[in-house]
């Protein structure tokens, strides 16, 4: 009904960006630009994205910094990994993939969310 009205999107497309409540604080649907689009709010959407965007780069800037010390001084530096993803081989495929490795429900169950960096 009315799908004229929402550029002919399914409900199921229009409702993927949802918010919903006990998510983690850096789900997607969180994102304040994001937000600010879907209310109309088209200027202040783009000004938040592009700080957004450059808090994103300011954060790659310090990981390579800090990549490039560690480098040039010897000492390990851990790479950037995600919280409850890892890369290895998936068993059907063969090929590299991003593998759920868990911990993501216990925090959503427990509203831990202490290892979620600020995105934004």
């Amino acid at each position: 009904k009315y799908a004229e009205n929402m550029y002919y999107f399914s409900e199921l497309a229009l409702t993927l960006n949802a918010p919903e409540n006990g998510t983690a604080p850096t789900d997607s649907r969180r994102r304040p630009d994001q937000r600010l689009m879907e209310n109309g709010r088209w200027d202040e959407a783009n000004a938040e994205k592009q700080r957004l965007e450059e808090k994103q780069r300011l954060s790659r800037k310090r990981r390579e910094a800090e990549a490039a010390r560690a480098t040039e001084d010897g000492t390990p530096c851990d790479p950037y990994k995600p919280l409850w993803f890892e890369r290895k081989k998936d068993p059907v495929t063969q090929e590299l993939a991003h593998i759920y490795k868990g911990g993501y429900w216990e925090s959503k169950e427990k509203q831990d969310w202490s290892l979620c960096p600020d995105i934004f």
